[in-house]
């Protein structure tokens, strides 16, 4: 590198010499000094502004440098521009190729993916969004998504900052399809957006025939188990019942009682499943409810457990009363029958971070990590014997998470054997209100 820069170097000074040497001749042919410093460096002058106008002119029609180079400094400048062209054209065709292979794997995915600039107009949609959602590129480059796939809603649910969970609707076009709509910001400042929607016709519509044969046998089941657990009840507590036979009918009344609770919990959960979101909203005293079951909590475990309270007074929520209180009655009752005797239960009621959040921690064995994310299916039990002894029926957290989903809130658990468990709901900030707000509301200031 050094003998380059030196080549370079020797070259100019050579140059200049031999034009310095031309004025000195002609300087001493008798021509005055200025005349023949001029005639001496006009080659030199010329020379640069010939190969600065030269660059000028490749550069601004965008042609390639290629070799001969110029020799000296301009050499150098030549071949760099020559090279930082060639680093270019590689990166742009890693780009092109890059680009080539995005788009043949996008048209090989089976889901339909659209990408949005920020203003929500279509960007680029691969092979498949014809199909699901009846959009073409490049056809439709430039119109508004909510125009070519219009559906209320739409545009709230794009302009939404909560994209974390998926949304089903059925596309205009072809009202047999059900779609599984994922929105995600991405691009510069995360202003654009890419939709992904999957069909999922299949999966609904088998999901639908669960759901309605489970709330009709459900309900089917109600009748006859009730009329059953009445006349056990009478011939159980009958004086006529022989001794021989009051334990037999005691278990049959626990199981049918068992049993009664399980179609209550269906049916429950059938109800909660009808609809993502959730009806009659209203101010909810969550402080009062807490206290509430709280009692209730405290007869059911008859003095065997500590149980304390820190709770914000002041705070309520927006949400479905009936559907808040069995969302917290069952994280509370859980606390009490799958905790040993002496175990202590504390459960909050406050703001984090302008979020409400409820919270039910206890120390007691706490759950081993494989089970977490399985705990809010149906009739997922960790251990099934300790369940069943305790009157589980496994669809507890099942319909917390269904409360919590219809109310745009998380349910998020956290455990650790021999330390215990911490089951935590997140509100929506927006869901949060004071009860002077409350007060302000119902007095319509």
């Amino acid at each position: 590198m050094q003998a380059l820069i030196q080549g370079v170097t020797t070259f100019d000074l050579a140059f200049a010499a031999v034009c310095l040497g031309a004025a000195l001749l002609v300087y001493l042919a008798g021509a005055p000094p200025e005349i023949a410093l001029i005639v001496g460096l006009a080659p030199f002058i010329g020379r640069h502004l010939y190969l600065l106008y030269r660059l000028s002119s490749l550069i601004g029609r965008h042609h390639r440098f290629t070799p001969p180079f110029p020799r000296g400094s301009w050499g150098r400048v030549f071949q760099a521009i020559a090279h930082y062209q060639q680093a270019i054209r590689r990166r742009r065709r890693r780009q092109l190729r890059f680009a080539h292979r995005f788009r043949e794997a996008a048209n090989s995915i089976p889901d339909a993916l659209v990408i949005l600039d920020k203003g929500h107009r279509i960007e680029w949609a691969n092979a498949s969004a014809p199909y699901l959602l009846d959009i073409y590129w490049p056809r439709d480059e430039g119109r508004l998504f909510t125009e070519v796939l219009a559906h209320p809603g739409l545009g709230a649910l794009i302009d939404r900052a909560d994209y974390g969970r998926p949304h089903d609707l059925s596309p205009p076009h072809n009202r047999a399809l059900m779609l599984s709509f994922r929105i995600s910001p991405f691009g510069g400042r995360k202003s654009q957006r890419l939709v992904v929607a999957r069909d999922i016709t299949a999966i609904y519509h088998l999901n639908m025939i669960r759901r309605d044969f489970v709330a009709n046998a459900s309900h089917e089941l109600r009748t006859p188990l009730t009329v059953i657990t009445g006349f056990l009840e009478n011939l159980s507590y009958s004086p006529d019942t022989p001794a021989s036979h009051q334990r037999p009918y005691e278990l049959m009344v626990c199981q049918a009682s068992r049993m009664r609770s399980i179609v209550e919990d269906l049916l429950t959960l059938s109800r909660l499943e009808m609809d993502d979101r959730t009806e009659q909203i209203g101010p909810v005293d969550i402080p009062e409810e807490i206290r509430t079951i709280t009692h209730e909590a405290e007869a059911l475990s008859e003095g065997r457990h500590k149980i304390s309270l820190d709770v914000d007074q002041n705070l309520l929520v927006q949400g479905n009363l009936v559907e808040l209180r069995s969302a917290l009655s069952n994280l509370i009752y859980n606390a009490i029958k799958h905790t040993p005797a002496g175990s202590h239960v504390r459960i909050a009621w406050h703001r984090e971070e302008a979020q409400p959040v409820f919270t039910v921690t206890d120390d007691g064995e706490g759950i081993a990590a494989e089970h977490i994310p399985r705990l809010t299916e149906r009739f997922y039990r960790i251990d099934k014997g300790r369940s069943r002894a305790s009157g589980g029926t496994g669809l507890g957290l099942a319909i917390v998470n269904h409360v919590l989903n219809r109310h745009e809130a998380r349910l998020i658990i956290a455990s650790e054997p021999g330390k215990g468990s911490t089951f935590t709901c997140r509100f929506p900030a927006a869901s949060g209100l004071t009860r002077l707000e409350n007060l302000k509301i119902d007095a319509g200031l």
